[in-house]
């Protein structure tokens, strides 16, 4: 079996340049195709809007005729257009769709599962000179960590960072008889955040992954680990477990401005 693994897609805002939205559609479900994947798994980010977001997957779904699973990343929950917010609205229009894993494994065969969630970040990833009121503030060096303006979970980061991981831990429970593959968008290892130092990112690697799941993937099968969010490409194997970022990223941060090379350079393939 071959799974098709891609990350921060980014269309809305990547489709300002040369592309549409429906030339990302397009390309997308033609490299599926062309690598002949029998199971596609997008691990958030892409766009700025639920509905886009959703419709995208329906649509590249169609395409290919084959099945798409997905976790939100940050960038789906956001809402730009309303002062007043709810994010837990989007995850629970999110949580009702069957092609979006959070609280509903999927059992790909007797020997394997996926358990999926966004996930959300606990401040670990940053330097330790800072405070946690300074991260709190999501503000450094005159720029503005964006889910501050875009996203209100009604707590605060570290503790949803928190329900997520007891979530995931749950999921993971009612498959932990099988090898899994765990996807989140928030990044699960401090391997893939940007190499300090830096800065800026000393500061706003606070926003880019958790230390909650490393209990979860040391005691569980997890034999894969799919994350987003970092808008890197690469792969690490370790003590039998192979950890992947697989995303496309945005525009400006291509090697190439050819669409159709980009997504062939970032997608990854797991063989089953």
């Amino acid at each position: 079996m071959k799974i098709g693994v891609i990350s921060d897609l980014h269309i809305d805002a990547n489709s300002k340049e040369q592309y549409t939205k429906k030339d990302f559609e397009e390309a997308l479900a033609n490299e599926l195709v062309e690598q002949k994947v029998d199971l596609a798994l997008i691990a958030g980010d892409i766009s700025n809007d639920h509905k886009l977001s959703y419709t995208f997957i329906k649509n590249v779904e169609k395409r290919i005729n084959k099945k798409v699973l997905f976790v939100p990343g940050n960038h789906d929950y956001w809402d730009e257009v309303h002062d007043t917010k709810d994010t837990t609205l989007i995850l629970d229009y999110f949580k009702q769709k069957k092609e979006v894993l959070i609280e509903k494994p999927f059992i790909i065969n007797d020997e394997w599962a996926i358990v999926g969630h966004s996930g959300w970040y606990d401040y670990t990833f940053a330097d330790g000179r800072f405070s946690i009121d300074e991260l709190s503030e999501r503000n450094y060096n005159g720029r503005t960590w964006k889910d501050k303006l875009y996203t209100d979970w009604k707590v605060n980061d570290r503790e949803l960072s928190r329900r997520f991981a007891e979530v995931v831990r749950q999921d993971l429970e009612k498959v932990k008889n099988k090898k899994i593959i765990l996807m989140t968008h928030m990044v699960t290892n401090k391997n893939f955040a940007v190499k300090m130092p830096h800065k800026v990112f000393d500061y706003f690697n606070a926003f880019i992954g958790t230390s909650d799941f490393d209990e979860l993937i040391e005691n569980y099968p997890i034999v894969y680990t799919i994350m987003g969010h970092v808008h890197h490409r690469e792969s690490e194997s370790e003590s039998g477990r192979t950890h992947i970022c697989a995303c496309l990223g945005n525009i400006n941060e291509w090697k190439s401005n050819n669409l159709d090379l980009e997504l062939k350079d970032a997608m990854q393939i797991i063989h089953l």
